[in-house]
């Protein structure tokens, strides 16, 4: 079977950092010495295990991506850029005709869709990658399609904590505030409780010294207006690994898109599509 060819952008960032590793030790990928990266980041190279992987700068794109599509292609995107790049990124890999997987939280996700939609490639676009925590979205998302109203009157308190260096509100418990919405509670999306104090961290939430540059902890507590029940829903990740898995399959998936009749319809897939084979 001929390895996948795959650019991972985001690097050095510690998720595209944990993919890129995982892409050079699977005999199943190649991982292209390239990466997109942010227009502060100061180095021209780094490093993925042995593998060499020059550091490409916003105003550099252009210059290097006709080298890269000559030497490489066919090959599929991995962006795990800063959120302020996640629109400019699909207008590129659209107008370059490559495939891409979009795992960044932030942009504006309208202009996403009607970004691939004008194109001729497919995309993966989606807050989560952890196929688990898809999973469970989904199944909110059912159960807000059963009972709708079935926690009205209750009161909802979301917390999220992430590592410091995580810009956003996770896109993730941004999209669970339109399952709970549906099944009754009045809450905005300001509402969340974000926290990136390491110092909070470790003394109210108890995570790990060693995955405070790298977790991903959300607790939804819903609570009866009269106090008489509490329903409490939570996932906590430590490092990043479960990220990684999800990305390759989202590839592998546009990847047989692309070999199907399909390959002339782009479309704008989520994980969803991705776990049921769609």
């Amino acid at each position: 079977m001929t390895p996948i060819n795959v650019m991972i952008n985001g690097l050095p960032g510690k998720v595209a950092l944990t993919i890129a590793e995982h892409t050079v030790k699977d005999t199943g990928y190649n991982l292209v010495p390239y990466s997109l990266t942010g227009p502060d980041i100061s180095e021209d190279m780094t490093g993925v295990l042995e593998t060499r992987i020059r550091l490409v700068r916003p105003d550099k794109k252009e210059h290097f991506i006709g080298k890269i599509k000559k030497e490489f292609s066919p090959f599929f995107v991995i962006d795990f850029t800063h959120p302020s790049a996640v629109n400019e990124n699909a207008e590129f890999y659209v107008s370059h005709e490559i495939p891409f997987v979009m795992g960044t939280t932030g942009g504006d996700r309208e202009q996403l869709e009607n970004t691939v939609k004008k194109g001729s490639v497919p995309a993966v676009i989606a807050p989560n990658m952890a196929k688990q925590i898809v999973g469970f979205q989904a199944m909110m998302e059912y159960a807000a399609r059963q009972f709708p109203d079935l926690f009205k009157g209750f009161t909802l308190e979301i917390k999220e904590s992430h590592q410091q260096g995580k810009a956003d509100t996770s896109g993730t418990a941004r999209a669970m505030v339109e399952h709970f919405n549906a099944l009754g509670v009045n809450f905005e999306v300001n509402d969340i409780q974000k926290v990136r104090d390491p110092d909070i961290q470790r003394e109210e939430w108890n995570i790990p010294e060693e995955h405070l540059s790298g977790h991903a902890f959300h607790t939804y507590t819903l609570t009866a207006p009269d106090g008489s029940c509490t329903f409490r829903f939570q996932h906590n990740i430590l490092g990043r690994e479960v990220y990684v898995k999800g990305s390759l399959d989202a590839v592998e998936f546009i990847n047989k898109k692309m070999s199907a009749s399909e390959k002339h319809h782009p479309k704008l897939y989520t994980m969803i599509d991705v776990l049921q084979g769609a």
